[in-house]
């Protein structure tokens, strides 16, 4: 049969209306098509479906079954990148999370995590134009300005020598707001008062570092300077620091005792850190004395030193150190410089503050979320000789076995075997496995599980820096690395890590599943996808990773590996290492946002 064909007048007005609907879908089609294809638009809709896949994550069913995924190697595609806004993300210093806690004593300052479960499963991102850092000790007077592109502290402390941008860098002449002329001079005028060179001191603790200038000048006399700030309105100080290459961690004193054992530091420095030291009955001034060292200085400059209208805190200071005994040794304009009394404190006595010893249920190196004490810590609660002066001077100290090791059984012969043990690994490390060390590729390192920090101490002679790491649950070691003369903290590894992201040139981990289980049990805490996402987080681009642990749990690691975009190779142990162990050794890939992921 032949179509009918009809006047125009004469068509059914249901026909027409039918291919009207048929030609405008069609050509809405081919519009939606060339949309997506030729403009913009097309990778604005796809990054928001990632975005809807990563947020998917969070959904406790499907994160767990992808986590089980990547753990048995079923999930073949790289796991997605974060949001671009996402690439300075340090998920326990969320400013947009702990704004919403109490300001008493700082509290929304301190670390509050999210739980795993409530976090995207991603990668965070260099930002656009990121650069491979400039190499040590380049890095401590110049880096990259496109690696951390915030100009606020340049913008408002370059008149006091902070820091300045100078043409593609930061530059950092050395300054600071209590030293404007650089800290070399205000250094040599401590030495007139303390005992800056020749080995008595060691470690050093800098609250509110700003970019750590007095921490750098203090390496070249041999001091290891911690420095420490909070994520707050003068972005990224300590982001700059690390990327100098100088030690540093994100750290608020408010209400928990600081992650370090007692009588950890040699000297601690305050330069215009604004810690109100005699509040809350002098808590704080309590806590810096839980962490200096019998023997040891403590340095205030700046308010309420001679600080004008601030004569009551000035008086309130002096009263509090001279309740403990503190021997003022100097006043020099805003710098007040004391001694801690070798032996205990002379309380009890009368004092406004109401200060007394801590009874003896009280363990002062158990610092891990744990609430600020106002009792003073007892030099004889802790048992061994760790006063300045009692101990061997810098280098001796570093190999000298201390007498807070005989804590544990055997503790002197595990002592000295581990650091045996350690330098012949380091050796194999270098010379077989090809890592880096002891080149200017490398200059901040991190220990995940450091024991008594051997492998630090094997590193002695390589220009680096090494994060001593001591999990929360087992041992408390940490004070025997301070008594070595290496720095560390205590921490967690089932949380997010208080550093920003690519702070760290190799992360090595020693038994990394010991990290995520119960002590005692084969259970698991947490998992080991989010911890490898967590160290590619704090790994800077083409960054190396040593990992080693039993062969099976290695094999586990390197299936996830794949999936956090590093390039692995599986290699064996040392010929003299007993047991049952492989060493995983990989590189972090040197990926970047695309246009259509940003």
């Amino acid at each position: 049969m032949g179509h009918l064909n009809l006047p125009p007048s004469k068509r059914n007005p249901r026909q027409w209306k039918l291919l009207d609907i048929v030609s405008a879908f069609f050509f809405a089609l081919v519009l939606l098509f060339f949309l997506l294809v030729f403009t913009p638009l097309g990778d604005s809709l796809a990054a928001s479906g990632r975005q809807a896949l990563l947020l998917s994550t969070s959904d406790p069913k499907q994160r767990h079954r992808l986590v089980e995924l990547l753990e048995l190697g079923h999930h073949h595609q790289p796991i997605e990148a974060c949001p671009a806004d996402s690439v300075d993300h340090m998920p326990c210093e969320d400013p947009r999370r702990n704004s919403q806690l109490s300001r008493e004593m700082n509290f929304y300052r301190e670390r509050h995590c999210p739980l795993p479960d409530e976090t995207p499963l991603c990668l965070i991102p260099p930002p656009l134009g990121y650069k491979i850092p400039v190499q040590w000790p380049e890095s401590l007077h110049k880096i990259w300005h496109s690696n951390m592109p915030h100009n606020k502290i340049a913008d408002r402390k370059g008149h006091q020598g902070w820091m300045k941008e100078e043409g593609p860098y930061f530059i950092f002449p050395g300054g600071g707001t209590m030293f404007p002329d650089g800290a070399a001079s205000y250094i040599e005028k401590l030495g007139q008062y303390i005992p800056i060179t020749g080995g008595t001191l060691r470690t050093a603790l800098d609250m509110g570092c700003g970019v750590a200038s007095f921490g750098g000048s203090m390496l070249k006399e041999g001091i290891l300077t911690l420095s420490f700030a909070p994520r707050d309105s003068h972005k990224a100080q300590i982001q700059f620091v690390l990327e100098r290459g100088i030690p540093a961690f994100v750290l608020m004193l408010g209400t928990r005792r600081l992650p370090f054992p007692a009588f950890a530091f040699d000297l601690i420095h305050c330069s215009r850190c604004l810690i109100p030291f005699t509040a809350y009955n002098a808590t704080y001034f309590v806590e810096v004395d839980r962490l200096l060292r019998p023997g040891g200085y403590l340095v205030i400059s700046g308010p309420p030193v001679q600080w004008p209208k601030q004569d009551k805190e000035w008086t309130d200071l002096q009263a509090v150190a001279r309740a403990l005994c503190y021997e003022l040794i100097a006043v020099d304009g805003n710098t007040a410089i004391w001694k801690k009394p070798d032996g205990d404190s002379c309380l009890p006595n009368q004092n406004e503050f109401g200060l007394e010893l801590c009874d003896g249920s009280n363990d002062p190196s158990n610092a891990w979320y744990f609430k600020l004490k106002k009792c003073v810590t007892k030099t004889s609660s802790v048992n061994g000789e760790y006063a300045i002066g009692t101990i061997p001077k810098w280098p001796d100290r570093l190999t000298t076995a201390p007498s807070r090791a005989l804590v544990m059984k055997n503790g002197i012969d595990l002592f000295e075997a581990d650091t045996r043990r350690w330098a012949r690994r380091v050796a194999y490390y270098k010379n077989t496995l090809n890592v880096k060390l002891g080149t200017p590729a490398i200059r901040n390192v991190m220990d995940m599980n450091a024991f008594f920090g051997g492998f630090a101490a094997a590193l002695k002679s390589d220009p680096v820096w090494v994060m001593n790491v001591v999990p929360a649950r087992k041992p408390l070691t940490l004070d025997v690395i301070y008594d070595r003369g290496l720095i560390g903290v205590y921490h967690d590894w089932c949380e997010p890590f208080s550093t920003y992201p690519r702070t760290y040139d190799l992360i090595h981990v020693a038994g990394i599943e010991s990290l995520i289980k119960l002590p005692g049990s084969s259970k698991s805490r947490c998992n080991l996808v989010d911890l490898m996402v967590e160290i590619d987080r704090m790994l800077r681009p083409e960054g190396t990773v040593v990992i080693r642990d039993s062969p099976e749990v290695i094999e586990k690691v390197a299936r996830i590996a794949r999936a956090v975009r590093w390039s692995a190779t599986i290699n064996d142990k040392e010929p003299e290492s007993h047991g049952r162990e492989n060493i995983l050794v990989a590189t972090k890939t040197f990926w970047q946002l695309t246009s259509s992921s940003s």
